[in-house]
């Protein structure tokens, strides 16, 4: 039972659907953003993805937490409106994107800090 204060979910364990959004907004909305960020003002790395790459040159690293925001909401909504069982996928997908790209870009900075 909830007191004032408390969140309701307190009162229930984790699914796995609180988990997948967990890991996609940890890894895919901090991790990759962080470890870019990093990347970009330690030198020797640059961002080459084709969107992400001239809104950098054009608008500074700020712009990483705006597409990230954005591009999260947007999959939220699309959570929202994708029938069950099937809108697991989204975190999911969401998530081991994100882990890999953290990751790889984790695997980066130690390369132009071990060189």
């Amino acid at each position: 039972m909830s007191h004032p204060g408390e969140f309701a979910s307190d009162d229930r364990p984790w699914t796995a659907l609180d988990r997948s959004w967990m890991v996609a907004v940890v890894f895919y909305g901090f991790g990759d953003v962080a470890t870019t960020w990093i990347g970009i003002h330690t030198g020797g790395i640059v961002e080459t993805g084709p969107l992400v790459a001239p809104l950098l040159e054009q608008y500074g690293p700020a712009v990483l937490l705006a597409l990230k925001a954005g591009f999260l909401g947007g999959m939220f909504v699309l959570w929202r409106y994708v029938p069950r069982p099937h809108r697991l996928g989204v975190p999911l997908g969401l998530g081991v994107v994100g882990v890999a790209v953290t990751v790889w870009n984790t695997a980066l900075l130690a390369v132009v800090a071990l060189s």
